[in-house]
């Protein structure tokens, strides 16, 4: 089990890192639409969607670790900081569907926000990331 769990951190910090590192390249590819640098933005285009298959293998490998570490302890979700922490993960999932939409958004060139937007945008994975380990490490229920 102890490898299973090992596996399933890995994955999570390879996602959690293309997590925080995608709404950074929605920063820099508004500020070189903003310049007119048609160059940048088509290779921004490029990195987020290599950013992305990475960030959703990250995403599929740690659920299906996390799956494998609950079949080999199902006692855990009689607990109630397992339950919560999944209902963390799936706000998780929500955010990386909404990054995927963003990622079309300007593969087609339809963005509509600016860079403070995804400044603010870039903080929801924090706040996740705080809620889920201090609930694995804690189990303050």
């Amino acid at each position: 089990m102890l490898w299973l769990k090992a596996f399933h951190v890995v994955f999570m910090v390879t996602w959690f890192a293309a997590l925080f590192y995608l709404p950074r390249l929605f920063v820099y590819h508004v500020a070189a639409l903003a310049a007119g640098d048609a160059t940048g933005s088509a290779r921004f285009k490029v990195m987020e969607r290599k950013l992305f298959i990475m960030m959703t293998l990250g995403a599929v490998l740690t659920t299906l670790f996390g799956t494998a570490t609950l079949i080999a302890a199902p006692w855990w979700m009689s607990s109630l900081w397992l339950p919560l922490k999944l209902a963390l993960v799936l706000l998780l999932y929500a955010y990386h569907y909404w990054c995927w939409r963003l990622v079309l958004a300007f593969r087609e060139d339809r963005n509509q926000h600016g860079d403070r937007w995804y400044r603010w945008f870039n903080e929801a994975p924090s706040a996740l990331l705080l809620g889920i380990v201090v609930l694995v490490i804690v189990k303050p229920f």
